[in-house]
């Protein structure tokens, strides 16, 4: 397979769709890693401006939704990153392959491949050096990888582990929304999609990118159209990005995509630059906002609360119709007044066990719908207090508040801890963000964070 990407059109080279707004930060961090200038939107833009970036992630809301919004909303957003001239698509999913028995990464991944097959994207095969029946080959074939060994997720014989443990036995496996009870991503996925999986072991990924490219023509004669690809390192996710330079659709966790920018600078496509995580400075109070229940928030949030002030939204009471909205901000306004003023951490973060109390007396939906309602509101009353640096933990917390806060673009800056940049918003009156997804981060993110924010420059 050799190199089918080219630039004939003006614009970004390449396009995400990713199905939670934390993914999206976290992707986008990793192609401002690489060099690459990269513009996240939230949802599909409803205009046709141009946006200066080498990357585009459109950040849906989509890794819960019943499967058919789900592929709905991602043919949108390839409809819309085809528009703009971009030469390579990238679906991006939660590294812990987050998703049920009915979709989505099945589902959405058959429909992409059904588009693309259709309709090449611009300037795909036109490269002198390409093989116009290897690409045609390529539209029907991607591969599916979550693996991102910077923050524990390797993926060894189609099995995906989670530091040490399989994935079913991590803690995801008691997941309110997504539980994930197999660790054998060929059958997860293979349950999602009438298209035959397959897989991409460790010992051919080790050989190098021209033996995976080899194992992915292997699988398309074999009538594969996924495969699951292994990847133990850093050094592997090099190898299969390489390997993939000539797939229109890439699918995965961020980790993949550590070496797809260098298959453009490879192409002359795109230039060594210095400032591709430069943001702005932006002055303005702090706070803290995580709705998350994984292991990794609660430890963040008990370290907040032991030093730092905190206000622990209940959703039972939330239910009752008890102010809760207009008890936090009082809360935060006191605070946020102080001398000096005290970044403030406003949470509904609870144990499993509290989670499924909660689900049992509201059910699953409302439960998890009250909750981001509610910090939603809460986002809205911060900023019109005077708080432009948020720092959210959650995919579907981050969801509800950047729609909240009615926030349509962002430019991606440096890493504050693996998957998670700073950010800032592109337009009047900037905010700061930092959007983690639930498992990310160290103990002290948090505060890691708001020092990075108030130094953004």
């Amino acid at each position: 397979m050799t190199n089918a990407i080219t630039r004939t059109l003006p614009g970004p080279l390449l396009g995400c769709i990713a199905d939670d707004f934390t993914g999206a930060t976290d992707l986008a961090n990793m192609l401002v890693r690489g060099g690459m200038r990269t513009v996240q939107t939230i949802g599909v833009p409803d205009s046709d401006a141009t946006l200066d970036a080498d990357a585009l992630v459109v950040a849906l809301k989509s890794r819960t939704l019943p499967a058919a919004e789900a592929v709905a909303q991602s043919l949108a957003a390839l409809e819309w990153l085809r528009a703009q001239g971009c030469q390579q698509i990238f679906f991006k999913y939660c590294s812990t392959f987050d998703s049920t028995d009915a979709g989505n990464i099945g589902p959405v991944t058959d429909a992409l491949l059904d588009a693309l097959a259709r309709e090449p994207l611009p300037g795909a095969g036109s490269n002198a050096n390409a093989n116009a029946n290897a690409n045609a080959l390529d539209n029907d074939f991607t591969i599916a990888c979550p693996a991102f060994p910077e923050n524990g997720r390797t993926l060894y014989r189609g099995h995906l582990f989670v530091g040490d443990a399989l994935l079913n036995e991590s803690g995801m496996e008691n997941h309110p929304l997504t539980p994930m009870t197999d660790a054998s991503l060929v059958r997860v996925l293979q349950r999602q999609t009438a298209s035959q999986v397959g897989l991409v072991r460790y010992d051919v990924v080790a050989r190098g990118a021209s033996a995976v490219r080899e194992r992915y023509a292997e699988l398309r004669r074999d009538g594969v159209r996924m495969a699951i690809a292994d990847a133990l390192s850093d050094a592997d996710l090099y190898t299969l990005g390489e390997a993939c330079a000539g797939l229109p659709l890439i699918t995965g966790g961020s980790g993949v995509a550590l070496g797809l920018p260098e298959n453009f600078r490879r192409a002359g496509l795109l230039a060594a630059r210095a400032d591709a995580a430069d943001l702005p400075h932006i002055a303005g109070a702090s706070a803290v906002l995580a709705g998350s229940a994984s292991k990794a928030t609660q430890a963040q949030v008990a370290q907040w609360r032991a030093t730092r002030p905190a206000f622990r939204l209940d959703p039972l009471a939330a239910a009752r119709g008890e102010p809760l909205v207009e008890q936090a901000l009082a809360f935060a306004r006191e605070h946020l007044n102080a001398t000096p003023p005290q970044p403030v951490l406003i949470y509904a973060t609870a144990t499993p066990d509290e989670v499924k109390a909660v689900q049992r007396e509201l059910g699953v939906s409302a439960a998890g719908h009250l909750v981001e309602t509610t910090l939603a509101a809460i986002a809205r009353g911060l900023r019109d207090m005077g708080v432009r640096k948020f720092v959210v933990a959650g995919g579907e917390t981050s969801g509800a508040v950047v729609q909240a806060l009615e926030i349509h673009t962002l430019r991606i800056g440096t890493q504050i801890d693996p998957g998670v940049p700073a950010t800032a918003t592109i337009g009047t009156q900037p905010l700061a963000l930092a959007l983690k997804s639930g498992n990310f981060g160290t103990t002290d993110f948090f505060a890691k964070a708001l020092r990075q924010l108030d130094g953004v420059a």
